[in-house]
C-alpha cells in the first residue's frame, strides 16, 4: 500500500507535503512531484499538508485520476537514479 499524487498536483509546486514524509519518498520534475510506492509507509502525513489536495491511497484515487497509480511509479523509476528527490520545502511558484 502507498500513496499516490494525482493530477491536482500538475503545476502546484507547492512542497508542504515533502518535509513530514519520514521516508523522503517525493520525487519531482518540471511536472509535480511523485511518491515511491516501494518507499512508501503509507502514514498519510502527507496527505493534510498538500495545498492541493492532490494526494490520495493507492486504492482510493479517483477514477478520474487512476494513471496517477502508474505515473507515479514510473515517474519515480525515472527520477530516482537521476537524484530528482525532495525533501526539503521549496518556494513556491
Amino acid at each position: 500500500m502507498a500513496h499516490v499524487v494525482a493530477d491536482p498536483c500538475r503545476g502546484c509546486q507547492y512542497t508542504d507535503c515533502v518535509v513530514v514524509c519520514p521516508m523522503e519518498c517525493f520525487y519531482g520534475d518540471e511536472v509535480q512531484l511523485y511518491i515511491d510506492p516501494d518507499d512508501c509507509i503509507d502514514c498519510g502525513a502527507c496527505v493534510n499538508e498538500c495545498p492541493a489536495g492532490a494526494i490520495f491511497p493507492d486504492r482510493d484515487v479517483p477514477g478520474k485520476w487512476a494513471a496517477a497509480v502508474e505515473l507515479n511509479a514510473g515517474r519515480v523509476k525515472v527520477l530516482k537514479p537521476l537524484g530528482a528527490r525532495v525533501t526539503e520545502k521549496r518556494p513556491a511558484g
